[in-house]
């Protein structure tokens, strides 16, 4: 074994005491032993180095001018730092040592002069590897804390993965299906609108066929990005449906509201000028959209919303694509 690993294994001991005869006599006997010593002979001294570099444990003599045993240990208590090193009082069997107000003031064991070395030796090494498992046990603690705190990440980029679009990055079908079914539950309690846009690009399989798959891909991911900028409330989704169909939830939006989403989206597309040549209605990409709100109730279900939007976004297609069209809702 090394040096290094020797002086790990004994570990590092601070002895404060005012008499330079005692501290010579214990830092001999520890050192031969291949403990780590350090000495002060005095309270501020021992505090002072204690905080440049942290013993493991602090053999600290009762009687001492200045400051006394007790008032050292509540020293090293106070400070955040050094209140965690376990403190072992030094004491002469003809001097008065008060045992509860030594314990009280955070100390954890006491030896006596004149030392017996293997009694020292014996109270050492028990605080000592109390100290050992307490700091493998911290160190276990704070690992798992950050393998918990790298799950918890891990889970949620999962999560996230699992909800978004793997092309255009906005929310995937499942999203949609799951945030619906929770938006309808809640307006039907609440009795408020929910509304659903149900939007297509129109010619869109000509587009691919004239720009190609990685073109309709691209294609794809702009008017998704330009959709989704639309609505600025948390509570409103932006999702891709299939394909080259998007929707849009709406909560608590009356047919008006959802218009005005509606044309919002159709400025925002226009802006975009993605050159669509194939194209009936427009030389560049446009929208035919598929507009319902109504007031969820226990009669109708969100099927029930989904195919209104639909038979919308039919109607709007009939009509010349190019327009978003509200289902009226009897």
């Amino acid at each position: 074994m090394n040096s290094n690993s020797s002086l790990e294994t004994k570990g590092n001991i601070l002895l404060i005491d005012d008499l330079p005869e005692n501290l010579k006599l214990l830092t001999e006997l520890l050192s031969n032993l291949g403990y780590t010593v350090r000495s002060a002979i005095s309270g501020s001294r021992a505090l002072k180095s204690a905080r440049v570099k942290l013993p493991d444990i602090v053999l600290l003599d009762i009687q001492m001018p200045e400051m006394d045993g007790y008032q050292v240990c509540q020293g090293f208590k106070a400070d955040p730092d050094l209140c965690d090193i376990p403190i072992l009082f030094i004491s002469a069997l003809d001097e008065t040592f008060d045992k509860l107000k030594a314990f009280q003031v955070g100390g954890v064991d006491y030896i006596t002069k004149p030392f017996q070395l293997e009694e020292v030796v014996a109270r050492l090494e028990t605080h000592l590897t109390i100290q050992r498992q307490k700091k493998q046990l911290q160190d276990e603690i704070a690992k798992r804390k950050q393998t918990e705190l790298i799950l918890q990440e891990a889970n949620r980029k999962l999560e996230l993965m699992a909800n978004l679009d793997g092309l255009t990055q906005i929310a995937n079908r499942r999203c949609f299906d799951s945030h619906l079914n929770r938006e309808w539950q809640r307006h039907q309690r609440e009795q408020n609108p929910l509304a659903l846009i149900l939007i297509d690009i129109d010619y869109f399989k000509r587009y691919n066929d004239s720009y190609g798959h990685q073109g309709g891909d691209d294609c794809l991911i702009r008017v998704a990005k330009a959709i989704a900028q639309v609505p600025k409330r948390s509570t409103d989704l932006t999702a891709r449906y299939g394909g080259e169909e998007f929707v849009v939830v709406l909560c608590n939006t009356d047919k008006e509201g959802a218009l005005k989403i509606a044309a919002e989206i159709q400025t925002a597309i226009a802006n975009l000028a993605i050159a669509h040549q194939s194209s009936d209605v427009h030389n560049y990409v446009t929208l035919s959209m598929g507009i319902v709100s109504l007031i969820p109730t226990v009669e109708k279900s969100v099927e029930t919303l989904i195919a209104f939007a639909d038979q919308s976004l039919y109607v709007a297609k009939e009509q010349g694509r190019n327009r978003a069209i509200a289902y009226l809702v009897t």
